[in-house]
């Protein structure tokens, strides 16, 4: 009997090793590379830039006194120029593919064209050298990188005085206009696009190009009297609209781009 025990225990041990020594080493596994996390669009932006810009005003002449037309002959003069920007924002993104963001900037330049008065025959530049204006835009991801937008909001702008001259022979007039401020609405859209784009390595640093079209309050230009400031009774009428087109860079402070990790 216990010989027998003892060949069962034996059989049962050569198996038992046997079946250890048939098993197959197990294979080395490589942990799995984690999915590229997408930059997201939400944070705060600062950004500077250049561009051209031109107006056009439906003009007349009307009575200072009593605002009646003095000449039944309505003009559409304009003017164009060069034109500075800055100016900064915060967007959100709300969703995989659509970014919502306020902002804020002005502009600054010479954007400059005449006015006229058909009646004396005097004429004088006029120029838009400032503006400013917020707002709100909302965007649509065409890539990871790369937002199509458009914008809308307030805007207010600065026009400067002008010299009124003979445009007959060239000469001072005796007359003059003030500068002034006309306030209204904007409209507007563009592209922004990191500039890996373009296959430049430089986190945080995007560029955007903006088309811009802002209507401005009709404003009643009183023509005055050098030395006395006097109105000299006829007022030009001005009710102009700014289109301008500008290419900026951008800085996102919280841009860091796709994040992968590493093993």
């Amino acid at each position: 009997m216990k010989k027998l025990l003892l060949a069962a225990t034996a059989v049962v041990a050569m198996t038992g090793a046997a079946s250890a020594a048939d098993l197959a080493a197990r294979p080395y596994a490589k942990a799995p590379m984690a999915a590229p996390v997408a930059p997201s669009w939400t944070g705060f932006y600062i950004f500077g830039g250049g561009g051209g810009g031109l107006w056009n005003a439906d003009t007349n002449i009307v009575s200072t006194a009593t605002g009646a037309a003095l000449i039944g002959l309505n003009q559409k003069q304009g003017g164009e120029g060069w034109l500075g920007t800055a100016g900064a924002g915060y967007d959100w993104q709300v969703t995989p593919s659509w970014v919502f963001g306020i902002l804020a900037d002005g502009q600054f330049g010479s954007i400059k064209g005449t006015i006229q008065d058909q009646g004396p025959f005097i004429a004088g530049n006029i120029k838009n050298d400032y503006s400013w204006a917020v707002g709100a835009r909302v965007g649509y991801l065409v890539a990871p990188n790369v937002l199509s937008y458009v914008n809308a909001g307030y805007s207010s702008s600065h026009w400067k005085g002008t010299t009124l001259l003979s445009t007959v022979t060239g000469a001072p007039s005796g007359l003059h206009t003030d500068g002034f401020d006309r306030s209204g609405w904007f409209i507007g859209g563009g592209v922004e696009n990191n500039l890996n784009f373009f296959g430049i390595t430089a986190p945080g640093w995007f560029m955007k190009t903006e088309y811009r079209s802002a209507f401005y309050d009709r404003k009643n230009i009183t023509e005055r009297v050098d030395g006395t400031n006097a109105a000299f009774g006829r007022d030009i009428t001005f009710k102009p609209w700014v289109q301008t087109i500008t290419t900026s860079l951008v800085y996102r402070f919280n841009w860091t781009g796709p994040v992968v990790a590493k093993y």
